[in-house]
């Protein structure tokens, strides 16, 4: 397949309500800097302002994206000039933000989305007296992801990337006192890093072979230079994706992630950071598009049909209610990745998933964390059932999320997930068939653990009726205070109703940043991929009905089982895998480098001082203070001169 590179419109610089834009970052930052510098002093009042400067940049995106709505299709791509950041020699990095059809759909989704999670948490954390403290933290992880989306550069986005990385270690690691939560933390934290490693890269390779990082200047150029530096480009700002967004070969932490409160799982991975790697790579269309890409893209698709197939398989094993949810965003950001692979023919797609999938998962994980907040923090699926008639709105809310997602007809994950799935079967030849049947049978194996999860938690017999938590509480599952529920009902009323809207619209608002929508017929009909989606996620859902649904599911799991299910637990083995490439070759090597440290630098260092050292106490014997000791070391000093000097007079 082949593309054109997407120059979009000339940039505009900010004017009218856009010259406000700063604001976005502002606002969550103030509330970030306030609750953190004012302590204990604003415990009682904490969580309400920092949801209100999230609500606040949210309205005021609003009112920034009418106003470019009002713009012509050439006019909507602006940036406004904050400062100049960087000034070395030739490298000049100005500090702006890029307003455009893209980066202004992301902040929707990001204060919006986070509004709601903002709302949610009030009820959610109302028992923790560190309450304030961990708004501030949902604040600075907001304004880095906006800031993020928003940069009109590489390296300003690099900026919130590690913002984004910072927040999000803060968040998952909240109950630092439990183990678990610290080293979930630090594992998040380290395996980012690995990712940004690969985007500070091709951060590197832009300065040097084109002399700048702003969009507007590496989009220009980007097509003059050697397929070499295009490939490798594309694939280390993959890298930096993978990362961030949690996708083979860097899965590993977004799972442990969820030791963290629900709230955190509902914003860094639903809705917002875990999409900063789908932004990074459509964001950078103009060189994914070019026809010397097509390497990088074809390893763009692989990354995300690996990725969707690894999420799929190991979901359909956990009993942990958070991470089978966890392994679902895997999976469906797989798709993502795997749609703006494809280049022209699905950037839009990608995109439109990544927003319907803002809103069912999002409310997925708050109807998690419902359920656990009424159980006693209870998240063993296997201990729970039958709180369908106990708490009425979460299973409501929750079961339009899990329809949505499944690709139920009509409703938003129909829409967006069908999509992808076209558009892959529409690359053509060997290829189509590959990643469009990698695609369709994900969309059966989601079904499957979706429905078993359902099942579990809401429906059948309550199996917790004769048992207590860890911490020796009987359990009384209740519905959620209003705090909770509402966004609940927002977010599922997205699920139901995004897709319908969205699909419609969101290929020409995209058009400008992204490119004309590039429909390509593959060798079956948008019709019978359709149904055939629909069929094999039904086959999906009978099957997990059939195992889970129609006999008494054991309050324990059974300890025998088959290798292919041992090996989906132990997450496909992607740690030991890691653990045997990276971590322990890395122990082996820091250990080595310690030896050699001691015995070696330190070992030649002291060792000369030690020379010298004794050397120095030696002569100094020799410095007695006596006259006549000093005249005889004169005397025997001028007879070995005289000595000398006949020997090589006479030689």
């Amino acid at each position: 397949m082949t593309g054109t590179i997407n120059l979009a419109a000339e940039v505009q610089q900010a004017s009218g309500v856009a010259n406000l834009a700063w604001l976005l970052l502002v606002l969550p930052a103030f509330g970030a800097a306030v609750l953190l510098i004012a302590g204990r002093r604003a415990d009682k009042w904490g969580h309400l302002l920092g949801s209100a400067t999230v609500i606040g940049a949210f309205a005021y995106a609003v009112l920034l994206f009418f106003d470019t709505t009002s713009l012509a299709a050439d006019d909507r791509t602006r940036e406004a000039h904050l400062f100049d950041w960087i000034s070395i020699h030739s490298l000049n990095v100005e500090f702006g933000l890029r307003l455009d059809p893209l980066s202004l759909t992301f902040v929707l989704l990001i204060t919006g989305v986070g509004s709601l999670i903002h709302i949610y948490s009030i009820g959610y954390m109302s028992d923790d007296r560190d309450r304030r403290r961990f708004f501030a933290y949902l604040n600075l992880f907001v304004s880095a992801m906006l800031l993020l989306v928003l940069g009109n550069g590489f390296v300003t986005l690099y900026f919130g990337w590690e913002g984004v990385g910072l927040a999000s270690y803060l968040l998952i690691g909240w109950y630092q006192g439990k183990d678990f939560a610290a080293t979930a933390a630090k594992k998040a934290f380290l395996m980012n890093r690995v990712g940004d490693v690969g985007l500070a890269l091709a951060i590197f390779l832009m300065f040097k072979n084109i002399g700048s990082t702003q969009y507007s200047v590496v989009f220009d150029k980007i097509g003059e230079q050697s397929t070499g530096v295009i490939v490798a480009i594309g694939i280390l700002l993959l890298l930096g994706a993978c990362g961030k967004s949690g996708q083979f070969p860097l899965q590993a932490w977004l799972p442990d992630a969820m030791a963290g409160p629900t709230p955190v799982s509902a914003l860094i991975h639903a809705a917002t950071m875990v999409t900063a790697g789908v932004y990074l790579i459509a964001r950078s269309n103009p060189l994914y598009s070019l026809p010397q890409a097509e390497d990088a893209r074809l390893v763009v698709m692989i990354v995300g049909a690996v990725t969707l197939l690894i999420g799929c398989v190991i979901g359909c094993a956990y009993d942990d209610f958070k991470k089978v949810l966890a392994y679902s965003t895997v999976s469906q950001i797989g798709y993502m990745i795997l749609a703006v692979g494809l280049g022209p023919a699905g950037y839009a797609f990608g995109i439109l998933h990544l927003l319907t999938h803002g809103f069912f998962k999002a409310g997925l994980f708050l109807g998690a964390g419902s359920v656990m907040h009424g159980m006693n923090d209870e998240g063993d699926i296997r201990r729970l059932g039958g709180l369908a008639k106990k708490m009425p709105i979460t299973f409501i809310t929750w079961t339009l999320g899990y329809l949505a997602l499944i690709g139920f007809p009509f409703l938003s994950g129909y829409f967006s997930k069908d999509a992808i799935i076209a558009a892959a079967f529409s690359e053509g030849g060997s290829r189509g068939w590959i990643f469009g049947g990698i695609a369709l049978l994900g969309a059966g194996l989601t079904a499957f653990y979706m429905t078993r999860l359902l099942i579990l938690v809401f429906l059948g017999k309550p199996r917790w009726e004769n048992l207590k938590s860890e911490d020796g509480r009987a359990y009384h599952p209740h519905e959620s205070g209003w705090t909770m529920t509402l966004p609940m009902i927002v977010l599922a009323v997205g699920s139901v109703g995004a897709g319908a809207i969205l699909s419609g619209v969101l290929p020409e608002w995209l058009a400008p940043t992204l490119g004309e929508l590039v429909e390509e017929h593959g060798p079956l009909s948008h019709t019978v991929i359709a149904i055939l989606t629909v069929a094999i996620s039904a086959i999906g859902a009978g099957i997990a009905f059939a195992l889970f649904g129609r006999r008494e599911q054991p309050v324990t799991r059974p300890q025998r089982v088959s290798f292919p299910v041992r090996a989906a637990r132990a997450d496909l083995y992607g740690n030991h895998l890691n653990e045997a490439l990276f971590a322990r070759p890395g122990v082996w090597l820091t250990r080595f480098l310690v030896f050699v440290d001691n015995r070696g630098v330190d070992g030649l260092v002291n060792g000369i001082a030690a020379g010298l050292g004794g050397s120095s106490g030696r002569l100094r014997r020799l410095q007695t203070g006596f006259v006549r000791s000093y005249a005889l070391s004169m005397l025997g000093g001028s007879i070995l001169v005289i000595a000398a000097l006949l020997m090589v007079r006479f030689a």
